[in-house]
């Protein structure tokens, strides 16, 4: 016979165990880059933007459809590498269990 005691007791530990690692997504910074770095973004695992640093020829640039394109492949580089630093902090919480399909973190 299950124990639900236990078990209740096992879910609340795995409640606080997952919502101190959305804490610590909120602190793993990721930077995307594009251009060869004339682009450089930084953004948070969980995906908030907090930086964006444009090379200065960008600046001086005529060129505003390819800046507007380089800024959008930084962002999405970034949102890349926040997700992979996501799913590895999560792999060290499941104990490198994957989640099961669909499941996608953070929440």
């Amino acid at each position: 016979m299950v124990n639900i005691g236990n078990m209740m007791k096992q879910a609340q530990q795995l409640q606080k165990k997952m919502a101190e690692a959305q804490e610590k997504l909120n602190s793993i910074e990721v930077q995307g880059v594009s251009g060869g770095g004339m682009v450089k973004v930084t953004a948070t695992a969980k995906g908030d933007i907090k930086r964006i640093v444009l090379d200065e020829s960008l600046l001086n640039s005529n060129e505003k459809e390819i800046t507007e394109d380089l800024i959008v492949a930084a962002v999405n580089d970034a949102k890349q590498k926040g997700e992979l630093a996501a799913q590895e902090e999560m792999k060290s919480l499941t104990g490198g269990m994957p989640l099961p399909p669909g499941m996608k973190l953070p929440f």
